[in-house]
């Protein structure tokens, strides 16, 4: 396992229920560390999130630098076996 595993970001709202979805799956793969960044608090965050998505929803989850999308896609990438290999730096 890496010892230096990429960090995951996820742009969040304070009651988001795919937010916390994506975080139980998060953790059930290992993952100790979330830096949540939410956008109802910070409209300069929320832009910032807008920029590099192009998306309007949350979550947002980045791994390392890659863009994984929102929590639909992070369950589709896990189903697909992809998650744990990008958790793991692969």
């Amino acid at each position: 396992m890496n010892p230096n595993p990429p960090a995951v970001r996820m742009y969040t709202t304070a009651v988001c229920p795919y937010c916390v979805r994506a975080k139980q799956l998060l953790k059930a793969r290992g993952v100790e560390v979330i830096e949540e960044i939410r956008v109802d608090t910070d409209p300069a965050q929320r832009q910032l999130m807008m920029d590099l998505t192009g998306r309007r929803t949350v979550p947002q989850i980045f791994i390392g630098s890659t863009h994984v999308g929102g929590c639909d896609d992070l369950m589709a990438l896990d189903g697909r076996g992809g998650l744990v290999p990008l958790l793991a730096g692969a």
